[in-house]
């Protein structure tokens, strides 16, 4: 998928604020947290943890790869146990 900078003037931009985004799922976190790009403009958004949308920030990016390294650790413990 070709990346795009969501700083530049472009008509996806303008078409994503009359429309709204299309956003697809680009990284599954863990089963409940994903991040997203629009598919239009390549802005990048993540849930938050009361359920809603926020744009991705370094930090948001920081605290997701820290949750997944969780989330990641307890699904190996998890099956580990079961077998």
């Amino acid at each position: 998928m070709k990346k795009r900078n969501p700083k530049l003037f472009s008509f996806a931009k303008v078409y994503c604020n009359i429309f709204g985004h299309k956003l697809r799922v680009s990284k599954n976190i863990t089963d409940h947290v994903h991040e997203y790009t629009c598919a239009k403009c390549g802005m990048e958004m993540t849930d938050t943890a009361n359920g809603l949308l926020a744009r991705l920030t370094p930090k948001f990016k920081e605290t997701n790869a820290y949750i997944a390294k969780i989330h990641k650790r307890r699904k190996r413990r998890m099956y580990a146990k079961a077998s």
